[in-house]
């Protein structure tokens, strides 16, 4: 497989990662951090916004598991580079949104 495959299903996985916290928030109608608040990424937008930015995300990431990648979840490698992108987003969105969830003990890195 090429090689391009695999940034596919790493980045499909940051991109579906990154839908969740959005797409959750926005559903349940609380405002929550996007890039299109004021300052990007640290001010509050509408739960309107956050579930349009959510399911944006999540339709990224099945174009690029499904369309670009044709990913296969029985294939070890194809499964360790998605799960390297939910990973990695997983802990840069604990960091980033535990800021201003309280996700973040002071004192800690």
């Amino acid at each position: 497989m090429h090689w391009s495959h695999y940034l596919a299903f790493f980045f499909g996985g940051v991109f579906l990662t990154n839908g969740i916290p959005h797409f959750v928030s926005g559903v349940t109608g609380r405002a929550f951090q996007s890039p299109f608040a004021k300052p990007p990424g640290e001010g509050l937008s509408s739960a309107t916004v956050n579930v349009l930015w959510g399911f944006f995300n999540v339709a990224v990431g099945y174009v690029l598991l499904c369309r670009v990648g044709h990913i296969d979840l029985q294939a070890t490698d194809h499964v360790v580079a998605l799960g390297a992108g939910i990973l990695f987003m997983g802990v840069v969105t604990a960091r980033l949104f535990g800021r201003f969830h309280g996700g973040n003990t002071p004192g800690t890195s």
